[in-house]
């Protein structure tokens, strides 16, 4: 397609969707507010290394500016990596392994952690292929694994948990 056409086909696009109510999440006054109201979550431990990294990932993503200034949300999170083996050999050998990332958030007040504000669901899937490698190389593969499925999680809870500021913004 040449250029001269892409241009007005973005142009429409741009149109139909300031047409739909579509508005960016983090753009302009609400934008704003979402973002400070991000940056006021504080993210709970979540147990075990691959919890580490989740919670790592959400603080990178939630708090743009920095550590929060002052923390008035407190976000739980119940996290788990599931691994299915999906090839198989002969001899039952694994070579393809799926891994699916679960994570289960609720997002309370700090001075009151019985009542909960927000709660959602968020899950990735992600696959590797089995082969025979020396120990750092298995290693840094899985490494590798959990960091995106991490972040990706991370960005669906950042993301509902936006959608959730922007609903309630005098939350």
């Amino acid at each position: 397609m040449s250029s001269n056409l892409l241009k007005p086909a973005a142009l429409a696009a741009l149109l139909a969707l300031s047409a739909c109510g579509f508005s960016p999440m983090y753009g302009g006054q609400e934008g704003a507010a979402t973002s400070a109201q991000l940056d006021q979550v504080f993210v709970r431990n979540i147990p075990e290394r691959t919890g580490q990294i989740l919670r790592e990932s959400l603080e990178t993503q939630m708090h743009a500016s920095g550590a929060p200034v002052s923390e008035l949300y407190a976000l739980n999170v119940n996290y788990s990596i599931a691994t299915a083996a999906i090839g198989m050999l002969q001899d039952t050998a694994t070579t393809r392994n799926r891994m699916t990332a679960t994570a289960t958030w609720t997002l309370t007040p700090i001075g009151d952690p019985s009542k909960t504000l927000a709660s959602g669901t968020a899950t990735a899937m992600d696959a590797e292929n089995v082969i025979d490698q020396q120990y750092f190389a298995v290693t840094l593969e899985n490494d590798t694994m959990n960091r995106q499925l991490s972040d990706q999680v991370a960005s669906q809870i950042t993301a509902q948990i936006a959608a959730w500021f922007r609903a309630h913004p005098s939350s």
